[in-house]
């Protein structure tokens, strides 16, 4: 187990995907315009294949682990990164955290790791990152694959709460074990998912220095509310997968997608919540697959 780059807790992990992803986590000094010394910045690589390569995007409050089941079933080409503020990436070298500073990290990212035209595989808000990108960096993201992603969907219901006293009590409410353990039967179908392991994956990056300011800043900064009507200037090839049982977005917003986006398909997982790629990795792998095979 990688212990210099995941909280030593990770050595209580138990399932071989989760186990396996965790000892491939490895830290890039990253350099952007936004700070004067490099950003240390969590990964998983993939190898240099004649695909485009998969760079997968978690959501609001996760981390790269999130892909644990995804990722082997997409290799060689599969990569993985926590954006700035968020999982394992370093959140005391740029406090000021917005969409906008994400969008040049992951850009910076990219640029000093890939350099080549990629697929963004982006999981609730990280399909909202993804699509900023995407908007922003058109000739960088060959296409995209939105799963169960936020962007029309308002941004963290905590917003309101983040002034003090009350963002202490919001996020210590958010780090209650029970309150996760919540979200996350709420967040899958087949409430079984929820094992020990996986409530640990999910609570791995609250060890991290600056969990509570990071949070604190990014859901003050308005999130990605800003994204609904730009969502049809989006130009390339778009694959959206949705849980038909997502009670966290719902799943009208699948439609939304679809009507909006030119070109772009839908994909519906069936008897499968808000993380196809938790709870249905083979399926979501076998759309994502032809999918990427079409841009090759």
């Amino acid at each position: 187990m990688a212990v210099s780059v995941l909280p030593a807790a990770a050595a209580g992990l138990s399932e071989p995907t989760s186990i396996a992803a965790a000892d491939r986590v490895q830290m890039a000094a990253i350099n952007t315009p936004l700070a004067d010394a490099p950003v240390p910045t969590a990964y998983i690589a993939g190898a240099d294949s004649g695909s485009p390569p998969l760079l997968m995007i978690p959501g609001f409050d996760s981390s790269l682990l999130e892909f644990r089941r995804l990722l082997p079933l997409l290799e060689p080409q599969a990569w993985a990164v926590d954006l700035l503020g968020f999982g394992f990436s370093d959140r005391t070298r740029y406090p000021s955290l917005s969409p906008g500073a994400i969008k040049v990290h992951l850009h910076s990212f990219w640029r000093q790791m890939i350099d080549r035209p990629v697929v963004l595989v982006g999981a609730s808000m990280g399909g909202a990152a993804a699509i900023d990108f995407a908007l922003t960096y058109p000739d960088v993201v060959a296409g995209l694959v939105l799963i169960d992603a936020a962007g029309f969907a308002a941004g963290p219901a905590m917003g309101n709460l983040m002034v003090p006293p009350l963002d202490s009590w919001a996020t210590a409410f958010l780090r209650n074990p029970r309150v996760r353990r919540s979200i996350s039967r709420q967040a899958y179908f087949d409430k079984a998912f929820v094992t020990p392991d996986a409530e640990l994956c999910a609570a791995l990056h609250l060890q991290c220095p600056g969990w509570k300011e990071a949070l604190i800043a990014f859901t003050k900064s308005g999130g990605y509310n800003f994204l609904t009507a730009k969502i049809p200037q989006l130009t390339c090839p778009t694959l959206i997968i949705w849980g038909e049982q997502d009670k966290i977005l719902g799943t009208k917003d699948a439609q939304r997608f679809e009507a909006a986006i030119a070109k772009s398909e839908l994909v519906w997982m069936p008897q499968c919540g808000h993380v196809p790629h938790l709870e249905k990795p083979e399926a979501t792998a076998a759309a994502i697959r032809p999918f990427v095979g079409q841009l090759a």
